[in-house]
Protein backbone atom coordinates (compact mmCIF):
# COMPACT_ATOMS: atom_id res chain seq x y z
CA UNK A 1 0.00 0.00 0.00
CA UNK A 2 1.33 3.43 -0.90
CA UNK A 3 2.22 6.01 1.73
CA UNK A 4 0.59 8.76 0.53
CA UNK A 5 1.37 10.81 4.15
CA UNK A 6 4.98 10.64 2.73
CA UNK A 7 4.34 11.16 -0.49
CA UNK A 8 2.55 14.43 0.29
CA UNK A 9 4.58 15.55 2.96
CA UNK A 10 7.44 16.07 0.49
CA UNK A 11 5.51 18.28 -1.37
CA UNK A 12 6.00 22.50 -0.64
CA UNK A 13 2.67 24.02 -1.47
CA UNK A 14 -0.93 22.93 0.17
CA UNK A 15 -1.29 19.18 -1.00
CA UNK A 16 -3.30 16.19 -0.61
CA UNK A 17 -4.20 12.97 -1.77
CA UNK A 18 -7.82 12.83 -3.14
CA UNK A 19 -8.86 8.72 -3.73
CA UNK A 20 -11.88 8.39 -6.17
CA UNK A 21 -14.48 5.07 -5.95
CA UNK A 22 -15.40 3.47 -8.88
CA UNK A 23 -18.53 1.17 -8.84
CA UNK A 24 -19.62 -1.47 -10.56
CA UNK A 25 -22.17 0.39 -12.43
CA UNK A 26 -19.59 2.51 -13.80
CA UNK A 27 -20.70 5.76 -11.78
CA UNK A 28 -18.36 7.61 -8.96
CA UNK A 29 -18.92 6.28 -5.42
CA UNK A 30 -16.99 8.37 -2.44
CA UNK A 31 -13.96 10.68 -2.90
CA UNK A 32 -12.13 11.05 -0.05
CA UNK A 33 -8.95 13.21 0.90
CA UNK A 34 -6.41 10.56 2.13
CA UNK A 35 -3.89 12.54 3.75
CA UNK A 36 -2.33 16.12 3.80
CA UNK A 37 0.46 17.82 4.24
CA UNK A 38 1.11 20.69 7.04
CA UNK A 39 0.70 23.14 4.70
CA UNK A 40 -2.82 21.52 3.25
CA UNK A 41 -3.76 20.54 7.37
CA UNK A 42 -3.15 24.13 8.74
CA UNK A 43 -5.32 25.70 5.46
CA UNK A 44 -8.70 24.09 7.31
CA UNK A 45 -7.26 24.09 10.40
CA UNK A 46 -5.80 27.42 10.34
CA UNK A 47 -7.49 29.04 7.70
CA UNK A 48 -7.00 32.67 6.98
CA UNK A 49 -10.06 35.33 7.82
CA UNK A 50 -12.87 34.28 5.12
CA UNK A 51 -11.46 31.19 3.72
CA UNK A 52 -13.38 29.26 7.01
CA UNK A 53 -13.88 25.63 5.66
CA UNK A 54 -17.29 23.47 6.88
CA UNK A 55 -14.85 22.12 9.98
CA UNK A 56 -11.81 23.51 11.42
CA UNK A 57 -10.60 19.89 12.20
CA UNK A 58 -8.64 17.38 9.47
CA UNK A 59 -9.49 13.79 9.60
CA UNK A 60 -7.77 11.54 7.25
CA UNK A 61 -9.66 9.35 4.58
CA UNK A 62 -12.85 11.14 5.01
CA UNK A 63 -15.02 12.37 2.64
CA UNK A 64 -14.08 16.31 0.94
CA UNK A 65 -17.56 17.25 1.27
CA UNK A 66 -16.63 17.05 5.10
CA UNK A 67 -14.68 20.53 4.21
CA UNK A 68 -16.68 22.30 1.80
CA UNK A 69 -19.88 22.01 -0.25
CA UNK A 70 -19.99 19.13 -2.90
CA UNK A 71 -18.33 20.48 -6.19
CA UNK A 72 -19.30 18.78 -9.29
CA UNK A 73 -16.38 20.58 -11.15
CA UNK A 74 -13.73 19.25 -8.56
CA UNK A 75 -15.19 15.93 -8.68
CA UNK A 76 -14.80 15.88 -12.34
CA UNK A 77 -11.32 17.04 -12.22
CA UNK A 78 -10.44 14.46 -9.43
CA UNK A 79 -11.82 11.90 -11.40
CA UNK A 80 -9.99 12.43 -14.73
CA UNK A 81 -7.18 12.77 -13.01
CA UNK A 82 -7.39 9.72 -11.22
CA UNK A 83 -8.74 7.46 -13.09
CA UNK A 84 -8.56 8.78 -16.83
CA UNK A 85 -4.80 9.20 -15.57
CA UNK A 86 -4.63 13.07 -16.76
CA UNK A 87 -2.47 16.10 -15.98
CA UNK A 88 -4.83 18.96 -15.40
CA UNK A 89 -4.76 22.76 -14.47
CA UNK A 90 -7.38 24.99 -13.15
CA UNK A 91 -7.77 28.77 -11.92
CA UNK A 92 -10.61 29.29 -10.35
CA UNK A 93 -12.67 31.33 -8.20
CA UNK A 94 -15.85 30.10 -6.38
CA UNK A 95 -18.38 32.11 -4.97
CA UNK A 96 -18.59 30.30 -1.91
CA UNK A 97 -14.99 31.86 -0.61
CA UNK A 98 -13.30 35.13 -1.42
CA UNK A 99 -10.10 33.69 -2.67
CA UNK A 100 -9.05 32.59 -6.04
CA UNK A 101 -7.29 29.02 -6.32
CA UNK A 102 -4.69 27.78 -8.38
CA UNK A 103 -5.42 24.04 -8.65
CA UNK A 104 -2.99 20.97 -10.02
CA UNK A 105 -4.37 17.73 -10.12
CA UNK A 106 -1.73 14.75 -11.47
CA UNK A 107 -2.66 11.28 -11.16
CA UNK A 108 -0.93 8.44 -9.20
CA UNK A 109 0.04 4.54 -9.76
CA UNK A 110 -1.11 1.77 -9.11
CA UNK A 111 -5.18 1.88 -8.27
CA UNK A 112 -5.96 -0.10 -5.53
CA UNK A 113 -9.17 -2.82 -5.92
CA UNK A 114 -11.85 -0.22 -6.94
CA UNK A 115 -9.71 2.89 -6.03
CA UNK A 116 -7.84 5.22 -7.76
CA UNK A 117 -5.96 8.10 -6.43
CA UNK A 118 -4.64 11.58 -7.58
CA UNK A 119 -2.48 14.78 -6.10
CA UNK A 120 -4.09 17.52 -5.55
CA UNK A 121 -1.94 20.84 -5.12
CA UNK A 122 -3.32 24.28 -4.73
CA UNK A 123 -2.11 27.96 -4.10
CA UNK A 124 -4.80 30.68 -3.02
CA UNK A 125 -4.63 33.88 -3.12
CA UNK A 126 -7.33 37.02 -2.06
CA UNK A 127 -6.43 38.43 -5.43
CA UNK A 128 -6.82 37.24 -9.21
CA UNK A 129 -3.91 37.02 -10.77
CA UNK A 130 -3.89 37.61 -14.55
CA UNK A 131 -0.34 35.48 -15.15
CA UNK A 132 -2.54 32.42 -13.89
CA UNK A 133 -5.64 33.38 -16.05
CA UNK A 134 -3.78 33.82 -19.34
CA UNK A 135 -1.81 30.13 -18.75
CA UNK A 136 -3.57 28.50 -20.73
CA UNK A 137 -3.83 26.12 -24.51
CA UNK A 138 -3.29 28.01 -27.28
CA UNK A 139 -6.78 27.07 -29.13
CA UNK A 140 -8.45 27.86 -25.88
CA UNK A 141 -6.24 31.88 -26.05
CA UNK A 142 -7.71 31.92 -29.50
CA UNK A 143 -10.83 31.29 -29.04
CA UNK A 144 -10.99 33.94 -26.03
CA UNK A 145 -9.55 36.37 -28.28
CA UNK A 146 -11.97 35.72 -31.16
CA UNK A 147 -14.40 36.30 -28.57
CA UNK A 148 -12.89 39.65 -27.05
CA UNK A 149 -12.02 41.19 -31.24
CA UNK A 150 -15.79 40.48 -32.27
CA UNK A 151 -17.24 42.12 -29.34
CA UNK A 152 -14.76 45.32 -28.90
CA UNK A 153 -14.92 45.90 -32.72
CA UNK A 154 -18.37 46.45 -33.15
CA UNK A 155 -20.82 48.99 -32.80
CA UNK A 156 -23.57 46.94 -33.16
CA UNK A 157 -23.06 44.70 -29.87
CA UNK A 158 -26.47 42.34 -30.46
CA UNK A 159 -25.25 41.02 -33.52
CA UNK A 160 -22.08 40.40 -32.58
CA UNK A 161 -23.41 38.47 -29.47
CA UNK A 162 -25.02 36.45 -31.46
CA UNK A 163 -21.74 35.46 -33.82
CA UNK A 164 -20.17 34.71 -30.28
CA UNK A 165 -23.13 32.65 -28.59
CA UNK A 166 -22.66 30.75 -31.94
CA UNK A 167 -18.96 30.13 -31.44
CA UNK A 168 -19.74 29.04 -27.79
CA UNK A 169 -22.49 26.69 -29.53
CA UNK A 170 -19.47 25.04 -31.80
CA UNK A 171 -17.25 24.93 -28.67
CA UNK A 172 -19.76 23.03 -26.52
CA UNK A 173 -21.16 21.03 -29.24
CA UNK A 174 -24.55 22.11 -27.76
CA UNK A 175 -27.77 21.30 -28.64
CA UNK A 176 -28.56 25.01 -27.16
CA UNK A 177 -26.60 27.78 -25.72
CA UNK A 178 -28.52 30.99 -24.30
CA UNK A 179 -27.27 34.25 -22.17
CA UNK A 180 -30.24 34.85 -20.15
CA UNK A 181 -30.33 38.78 -18.95
CA UNK A 182 -31.71 38.78 -15.16
CA UNK A 183 -32.54 41.99 -13.12
CA UNK A 184 -32.76 41.28 -9.86
CA UNK A 185 -34.44 44.75 -9.08
CA UNK A 186 -37.41 44.34 -11.25
CA UNK A 187 -37.38 40.75 -10.93
CA UNK A 188 -37.51 39.68 -14.52
CA UNK A 189 -35.53 37.84 -17.16
CA UNK A 190 -35.23 38.52 -20.99
CA UNK A 191 -32.77 36.57 -23.50
CA UNK A 192 -30.02 38.14 -24.87
CA UNK A 193 -29.13 35.66 -27.34
CA UNK A 194 -29.63 31.87 -28.40
CA UNK A 195 -28.27 29.88 -30.71
CA UNK A 196 -29.30 25.87 -31.82
CA UNK A 197 -28.28 23.31 -33.47
CA UNK A 198 -29.90 22.22 -36.97
CA UNK A 199 -31.66 19.25 -35.97
CA UNK A 200 -33.20 20.40 -32.09
CA UNK A 201 -36.62 19.75 -31.16
CA UNK A 202 -35.84 22.40 -28.01
CA UNK A 203 -37.98 25.31 -27.97
CA UNK A 204 -37.07 28.94 -27.58
CA UNK A 205 -36.09 30.22 -24.63
CA UNK A 206 -39.04 32.97 -25.29
CA UNK A 207 -41.36 29.75 -24.96
CA UNK A 208 -40.67 29.41 -21.57
CA UNK A 209 -39.42 33.33 -20.42
CA UNK A 210 -41.84 35.23 -18.31
CA UNK A 211 -42.27 37.00 -14.87
CA UNK A 212 -42.58 33.49 -13.05
CA UNK A 213 -39.58 32.21 -15.02
CA UNK A 214 -37.37 34.73 -12.75
CA UNK A 215 -38.21 32.23 -9.46
CA UNK A 216 -36.47 29.53 -11.64
CA UNK A 217 -33.34 31.71 -12.62
CA UNK A 218 -32.92 33.31 -8.80
CA UNK A 219 -32.56 29.38 -7.57
CA UNK A 220 -29.94 28.94 -10.09
CA UNK A 221 -27.08 30.38 -7.50
CA UNK A 222 -28.20 27.90 -4.97
CA UNK A 223 -27.72 25.56 -7.15
CA UNK A 224 -24.41 26.00 -8.50
CA UNK A 225 -23.90 26.22 -4.37
CA UNK A 226 -20.88 28.31 -4.08
CA UNK A 227 -19.06 27.37 -6.88
CA UNK A 228 -17.92 29.11 -9.99
CA UNK A 229 -20.12 27.02 -12.57
CA UNK A 230 -22.18 24.33 -12.64
CA UNK A 231 -21.17 21.24 -15.37
CA UNK A 232 -23.76 18.54 -15.37
CA UNK A 233 -22.16 15.52 -17.60
CA UNK A 234 -24.51 12.99 -17.06
CA UNK A 235 -27.69 11.30 -15.17
CA UNK A 236 -25.42 10.36 -12.07
CA UNK A 237 -24.72 14.11 -11.89
CA UNK A 238 -28.47 15.33 -12.75
CA UNK A 239 -29.15 13.83 -9.25
CA UNK A 240 -27.32 16.55 -7.85
CA UNK A 241 -29.67 18.85 -9.55
CA UNK A 242 -32.80 16.62 -8.50
CA UNK A 243 -31.45 16.98 -4.93
CA UNK A 244 -30.76 20.83 -4.63
CA UNK A 245 -33.11 22.16 -7.29
CA UNK A 246 -36.08 19.85 -7.87
CA UNK A 247 -38.30 22.34 -9.66
CA UNK A 248 -35.89 23.05 -12.44
CA UNK A 249 -34.70 19.68 -12.31
CA UNK A 250 -38.13 18.70 -13.72
CA UNK A 251 -38.23 21.57 -16.01
CA UNK A 252 -34.92 20.47 -17.67
CA UNK A 253 -36.14 16.89 -18.40
CA UNK A 254 -39.13 17.69 -19.49
CA UNK A 255 -37.74 20.04 -21.66
CA UNK A 256 -35.37 17.05 -22.94
CA UNK A 257 -32.41 18.54 -20.93
CA UNK A 258 -29.55 15.28 -20.29
CA UNK A 259 -26.65 17.94 -19.77
CA UNK A 260 -26.18 21.32 -19.27
CA UNK A 261 -22.92 23.46 -18.48
CA UNK A 262 -24.32 26.88 -16.59
CA UNK A 263 -22.45 30.04 -15.53
CA UNK A 264 -22.94 33.23 -14.35
CA UNK A 265 -21.86 36.26 -15.95
CA UNK A 266 -20.83 39.40 -13.51
CA UNK A 267 -19.98 42.71 -13.90
CA UNK A 268 -17.93 43.04 -10.39
CA UNK A 269 -20.00 41.73 -8.19
CA UNK A 270 -23.04 42.16 -9.98
CA UNK A 271 -24.72 39.54 -11.27
CA UNK A 272 -26.12 40.13 -14.84
CA UNK A 273 -27.44 36.96 -15.92
CA UNK A 274 -26.02 33.49 -17.26
CA UNK A 275 -24.94 31.66 -20.20
CA UNK A 276 -26.19 27.96 -20.23
CA UNK A 277 -25.37 25.05 -22.87
CA UNK A 278 -27.78 22.36 -22.91
CA UNK A 279 -27.30 18.76 -24.03
CA UNK A 280 -23.29 19.43 -24.66
CA UNK A 281 -20.44 17.08 -25.55
CA UNK A 282 -19.13 15.78 -21.89
CA UNK A 283 -16.06 14.52 -23.41
CA UNK A 284 -15.25 18.49 -23.87
CA UNK A 285 -16.33 19.36 -20.27
CA UNK A 286 -12.83 20.25 -19.34
CA UNK A 287 -12.24 22.28 -22.52
CA UNK A 288 -15.41 24.02 -22.03
CA UNK A 289 -15.54 25.04 -18.85
CA UNK A 290 -11.42 26.20 -19.45
CA UNK A 291 -12.44 28.41 -21.80
CA UNK A 292 -15.62 29.95 -20.69
CA UNK A 293 -14.29 30.79 -17.09
CA UNK A 294 -12.30 33.31 -19.32
CA UNK A 295 -14.38 34.21 -21.81
CA UNK A 296 -17.50 35.21 -19.14
CA UNK A 297 -15.19 37.11 -17.28
CA UNK A 298 -14.59 38.68 -20.62
CA UNK A 299 -18.40 38.86 -21.49
CA UNK A 300 -19.31 39.99 -18.05
CA UNK A 301 -17.17 43.38 -18.52
CA UNK A 302 -18.71 43.76 -21.86
CA UNK A 303 -22.22 43.23 -20.91
CA UNK A 304 -21.84 45.20 -17.93
CA UNK A 305 -20.26 48.03 -20.33
CA UNK A 306 -23.06 47.55 -22.93
CA UNK A 307 -26.48 47.89 -20.07
CA UNK A 308 -24.61 50.52 -18.48
CA UNK A 309 -24.83 52.36 -22.06
CA UNK A 310 -28.48 51.15 -22.46
CA UNK A 311 -28.98 52.75 -19.20
CA UNK A 312 -27.94 55.69 -19.83
CA UNK A 313 -29.84 56.29 -23.35
CA UNK A 314 -32.80 55.33 -21.08
CA UNK A 315 -32.11 57.85 -18.65
CA UNK A 316 -31.63 60.78 -21.45
CA UNK A 317 -34.35 59.76 -23.33
CA UNK A 318 -36.75 59.64 -20.73
CA UNK A 319 -39.28 62.24 -18.68
CA UNK A 320 -38.36 60.54 -15.19
CA UNK A 321 -41.78 61.74 -13.86
CA UNK A 322 -44.42 60.46 -15.94
CA UNK A 323 -42.22 58.06 -17.26
CA UNK A 324 -42.75 58.67 -21.59
CA UNK A 325 -39.86 59.80 -23.52
CA UNK A 326 -38.67 63.17 -23.01
CA UNK A 327 -38.76 66.28 -25.36
CA UNK A 328 -35.42 65.89 -26.68
CA UNK A 329 -35.88 62.31 -27.96
CA UNK A 330 -38.70 63.75 -29.90
CA UNK A 331 -36.92 66.18 -31.50
CA UNK A 332 -34.61 63.65 -32.40
CA UNK A 333 -37.17 61.39 -33.80
CA UNK A 334 -38.90 64.26 -36.20
CA UNK A 335 -35.55 65.57 -37.42
CA UNK A 336 -34.94 61.68 -38.56
CA UNK A 337 -38.06 61.94 -40.27
CA UNK A 338 -37.49 64.74 -41.57
CA UNK A 339 -34.14 64.10 -43.30
CA UNK A 340 -35.09 60.95 -44.13
CA UNK A 341 -33.84 60.00 -47.51
CA UNK A 342 -33.64 55.93 -48.13
CA UNK A 343 -36.47 55.74 -50.06
CA UNK A 344 -40.70 56.75 -49.92
CA UNK A 345 -42.27 57.02 -46.86
CA UNK A 346 -45.13 56.50 -45.34
CA UNK A 347 -48.14 58.74 -43.60
CA UNK A 348 -47.68 59.65 -39.63
CA UNK A 349 -50.30 60.74 -37.35
CA UNK A 350 -49.69 63.60 -34.76
CA UNK A 351 -51.84 64.53 -31.30
CA UNK A 352 -50.94 66.90 -29.02
CA UNK A 353 -52.65 66.29 -25.12
CA UNK A 354 -52.40 69.24 -23.52
CA UNK A 355 -53.57 68.30 -19.98
CA UNK A 356 -56.35 70.78 -18.48
CA UNK A 357 -56.23 71.92 -14.57
CA UNK A 358 -52.91 70.79 -13.62
CA UNK A 359 -51.85 74.71 -12.50
CA UNK A 360 -55.01 74.19 -10.65
CA UNK A 361 -54.17 71.07 -9.00
CA UNK A 362 -50.52 71.96 -8.06
CA UNK A 363 -51.56 75.10 -5.77
CA UNK A 364 -54.40 73.91 -4.03
CA UNK A 365 -53.33 70.60 -4.05
CA UNK A 366 -49.45 70.98 -3.59
CA UNK A 367 -47.29 69.52 -6.15
CA UNK A 368 -47.02 66.06 -4.99
CA UNK A 369 -50.65 65.80 -5.85
CA UNK A 370 -49.65 67.35 -9.45
CA UNK A 371 -46.85 64.50 -10.04
CA UNK A 372 -49.45 62.18 -9.52
CA UNK A 373 -52.25 64.10 -12.04
CA UNK A 374 -49.00 63.84 -14.50
CA UNK A 375 -48.24 60.03 -13.98
CA UNK A 376 -52.58 59.58 -14.65
CA UNK A 377 -52.58 61.08 -17.94
CA UNK A 378 -49.24 59.22 -19.34
CA UNK A 379 -50.85 55.92 -17.78
CA UNK A 380 -54.00 57.54 -20.26
CA UNK A 381 -51.87 57.52 -23.27
CA UNK A 382 -50.58 54.25 -22.54
CA UNK A 383 -53.78 52.61 -22.87
CA UNK A 384 -53.83 53.83 -26.46
CA UNK A 385 -50.18 53.85 -27.41
CA UNK A 386 -46.91 51.98 -26.94
CA UNK A 387 -44.79 53.86 -24.53
CA UNK A 388 -41.93 54.87 -27.31
CA UNK A 389 -44.67 57.28 -29.22
CA UNK A 390 -45.45 59.25 -26.20
CA UNK A 391 -43.26 62.17 -25.23
CA UNK A 392 -43.53 64.58 -22.91
CA UNK A 393 -43.19 68.10 -24.63
CA UNK A 394 -43.81 70.34 -22.28
CA UNK A 395 -44.93 71.09 -18.73
CA UNK A 396 -48.22 70.22 -18.86
CA UNK A 397 -48.37 69.23 -22.89
CA UNK A 398 -47.85 65.54 -23.96
CA UNK A 399 -47.05 64.55 -27.81
CA UNK A 400 -48.19 61.45 -29.77
CA UNK A 401 -45.96 60.58 -33.09
CA UNK A 402 -46.76 57.50 -34.58
CA UNK A 403 -45.86 56.38 -37.79
CA UNK A 404 -48.50 54.42 -40.88
CA UNK A 405 -51.58 56.38 -38.90
CA UNK A 406 -54.05 58.45 -41.32
CA UNK A 407 -55.93 61.27 -39.88
CA UNK A 408 -59.46 59.46 -39.65
CA UNK A 409 -56.99 56.54 -37.63
CA UNK A 410 -56.15 59.97 -35.63
CA UNK A 411 -59.64 61.22 -35.13
CA UNK A 412 -60.28 58.09 -33.44
CA UNK A 413 -57.59 57.48 -31.06
CA UNK A 414 -58.50 61.04 -29.81
CA UNK A 415 -62.15 59.55 -28.80
CA UNK A 416 -60.48 56.70 -27.47
CA UNK A 417 -58.16 59.27 -24.80
CA UNK A 418 -61.42 60.69 -23.94
CA UNK A 419 -63.19 57.71 -23.12
CA UNK A 420 -59.88 56.20 -21.27
CA UNK A 421 -59.37 59.41 -19.34
CA UNK A 422 -62.93 59.06 -17.63
CA UNK A 423 -61.07 56.03 -15.73
CA UNK A 424 -58.82 58.78 -13.58
CA UNK A 425 -59.90 61.21 -10.96
CA UNK A 426 -59.70 65.13 -12.56
CA UNK A 427 -57.83 63.77 -15.92
CA UNK A 428 -58.90 66.03 -18.59
CA UNK A 429 -56.60 66.69 -22.37
CA UNK A 430 -57.43 69.05 -24.45
CA UNK A 431 -56.27 67.66 -27.79
CA UNK A 432 -55.62 68.28 -31.64
CA UNK A 433 -54.39 65.79 -34.11
CA UNK A 434 -53.33 65.88 -37.43
CA UNK A 435 -51.90 63.15 -40.29
CA UNK A 436 -49.63 63.48 -43.28
CA UNK A 437 -49.12 61.57 -45.91
CA UNK A 438 -45.30 61.45 -46.32
CA UNK A 439 -43.53 61.77 -43.13
CA UNK A 440 -41.19 64.10 -43.89
CA UNK A 441 -43.74 66.59 -43.68
CA UNK A 442 -44.04 65.63 -40.33
CA UNK A 443 -43.93 69.65 -39.17
CA UNK A 444 -46.98 70.10 -40.92
CA UNK A 445 -48.91 67.81 -39.10
CA UNK A 446 -47.50 68.75 -36.21
CA UNK A 447 -48.57 72.55 -36.82
CA UNK A 448 -52.08 71.94 -37.22
CA UNK A 449 -52.42 69.78 -34.65
CA UNK A 450 -51.58 72.10 -32.05
CA UNK A 451 -53.78 74.53 -33.57
CA UNK A 452 -56.11 71.84 -33.08
CA UNK A 453 -55.26 71.45 -29.50
CA UNK A 454 -55.32 75.01 -28.48
CA UNK A 455 -58.87 75.56 -29.73
CA UNK A 456 -59.87 72.83 -27.80
CA UNK A 457 -58.47 73.92 -25.03
CA UNK A 458 -60.14 77.37 -25.78
CA UNK A 459 -63.33 75.60 -25.85
CA UNK A 460 -62.23 74.28 -22.61
CA UNK A 461 -61.99 77.16 -20.50
CA UNK A 462 -65.16 78.70 -21.62
CA UNK A 463 -67.15 76.02 -19.84
CA UNK A 464 -64.30 75.57 -17.11
CA UNK A 465 -63.58 79.52 -16.78
CA UNK A 466 -62.44 78.92 -12.91
CA UNK A 467 -59.09 77.33 -14.61
CA UNK A 468 -57.84 80.02 -16.46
Amino acid sequence: MTDFQTVVDHMGGMSCVVSVERLEDGRTGKFRVVAGNKAYVDSIEHPAPGAEMLTDKFVPNTEYTNYLTRDLNFEDYCFRAAVEKKCLHSYAHPDRLPVWFNMTFLPMFPDEGNLSYCLYTMEISFESNSKHMSDISGDIAASVLETSIKLRGTSDFKAAMKDVIQDIRDLCDAEHVCILLVDEVEKDCSVLCEAFSKDTKLLPMEHYVDKAFYAIAASWEGTIAGSNCLIVKNEQDMEVVRERNPVWHESLTAAGAKSIVLFPLKSGHELLGYIWAINFNAEKAIEIKDTLEIATFILGSELGNYLLLKRLQFLSSRDMLPGVMNRNEMNNFVDGMRTDQSGPAGPVGVIFADLNGLKERNDTDGHAAGDALLRDAANVLREIFDEEHIYRAGGDEFSVIVPELNEDDIFQKIEEIRKASEKYDRVSFALGGSAVADARDVRLALRQADERMYEDKRRYYETHKKYR
